[in-house]
């Protein structure tokens, strides 16, 4: 099975972000929609231009260039100073979010990653359908877009998110190279500065599929170990993988922004049952125990709330965050109708840690209760299954999943809930 890989980039991310800060501050025009640029000081007018609208674009102002050029290119030419910090905030939100979709991810910059889609391939229809919904849930939370790039190759993936923008998904596939990529200039080439560009143009290679019929020798004399690796990419050689950072995480979740509002409690508790399974399984797979479980509603009003709860004893169990998931919407619940649902694990705990058991974690054998306060007797009463028995059940469909896919094993309440539609 051949990896699939994701490149997320946020278009234009720091004008972006500092667009949805002027309009919360108050601002009635928004820098997105007008020529406008982030850098240096308006006043003073200097500096570089570190993002650029699409408007500004069109005036022939480019990224990196010095801001005087950019004024005299568009007098009219709107400069909002960069807030690192703004920025910093944004792009943590966004790969916070980003983890909960998959966790296999690694952070290039501020603003653009790769994710490792493999491991989560077989829950969605096609890799373009999960880029797709995952570019319309960005919209949605946080208000700016991105460009998605899916490849089985890290490079042609990044390739492919600097395709036509914004807010689009394209695919550069190893076998799509030579339509999608070759033609175009050797200078839009990932690595490929404008010193090389100049160099390579210099050795009448225009474009990238010049470059991929070159004699690789020839293109390393001119241009050293740096030759060989602009000639790697240009023919799709990349076996690098996804350097997902294996840290301490603080916190496992999931949200899923519903296909439609939801006004009945009982399809509310099926889309908790969905996103604690995944939960689970993610920590599960990550060796690690839940202290904390907290759940988020987003209204159809776009109004979020939360509410969280501290477990009695740290657990990884589907069924355990189920219940205390379902147990914290029914209080946290107005009625409204709901927009998006979210599951979170936190205060977590290596499974080889040792756990203090409360009362109701002992065998149901072994649970007394007191008899008219004299003496004691075993427990009548039907007990819920055990801690252990649960995760036994879990760790038998973590394997069969693993082994035949996802879908492989389904709970009846899904297939009954997609009959009835």
């Amino acid at each position: 099975m051949s990896q699939i890989l994701f490149h997320i980039d946020v278009n234009s991310a720091y004008l972006s972000w500092s667009a949805l800060k002027c309009l919360a501050d108050g601002s009635a025009t928004d820098l997105r929609e007008i020529p406008s640029i982030i850098g240096g000081d308006m006043q003073q007018r200097h500096g570089v231009v570190l993002a650029k609208s699409i408007p500004a674009k069109k005036y022939g102002i480019t990224t990196g260039e010095p801001i005087v050029n950019a004024l005299r290119k568009c007098p009219s030419l709107v400069i909002e100073r960069p807030d690192h910090t703004l920025y910093h905030e944004k792009s943590r939100e966004l790969m916070r979010y980003l983890s909960d979709v998959c966790p296999e991810i690694e952070q290039l910059s501020v603003d653009e990653c790769f994710m490792d889609f493999t491991p989560i391939r077989t829950r969605f229809a096609s890799p373009e359908d999960a880029a797709d919904l995952i570019r319309s849930q960005i919209r949605e939370r946080f208000g700016f877009t991105v460009n998605i790039g899916i490849s089985d190759k890290k490079v042609l993936a990044k390739m492919a998110s600097d395709f036509q923008k914004p807010d689009k998904t394209h695919t550069l596939y190893s076998w799509e190279i030579e339509k999608k990529m070759w033609q175009l200039p050797v200078s839009s080439l990932y690595m490929c500065g404008s010193s090389s560009s100049q160099t390579l143009k210099k050795l009448e290679i225009q474009t990238i599929g010049d470059l991929a019929k070159a004699d690789k020798n020839i293109i390393v004399s001119h241009l050293k170990s740096h030759g060989l690796l602009l000639w790697e990419y240009a023919n799709g050689i990349d076996d690098s993988v996804v350097a997902s950072s294996p840290s301490e995480a603080k916190g496992i979740g999931n949200s899923i922004t519903l296909p439609k509002d939801v006004s009945r409690q009982e399809d509310a508790h099926l889309a908790l049952l969905s996103l604690s399974d995944s939960v689970s399984a993610r920590l599960r797979k990550a060796g690690q125990l839940a202290g904390m479980i907290s759940v988020e509603i987003k209204y159809s009003n776009f109004r979020s709330v939360s509410h969280q709860m501290i477990l009695t004893a740290p657990t990884n169990t589907s069924q355990l965050i189920y219940q205390t998931a379902c147990h914290l919407f029914d209080e946290l619940w107005n009625c409204s109708p709901i927009r998006l649902l979210g599951v979170r694990s936190s205060k977590l705990i290596d499974v080889s840690e040792p756990v203090q058991l409360s009362l109701f974690d002992l065998p149901s054998d072994e649970v007394l209760h007191s008899d008219s306060g004299f003496g004691t007797s075993k427990k009548s009463t039907p007990a819920s299954p055990s801690r252990e028995k649960l995760a036994a059940l879990d760790k038998t469909l973590d394997s069969i999943r693993q082994k035949y896919g996802d879908s492989a094993v389904m709970r009846g309440s899904f297939l009954t809930d997609s009959n009835e539609k």
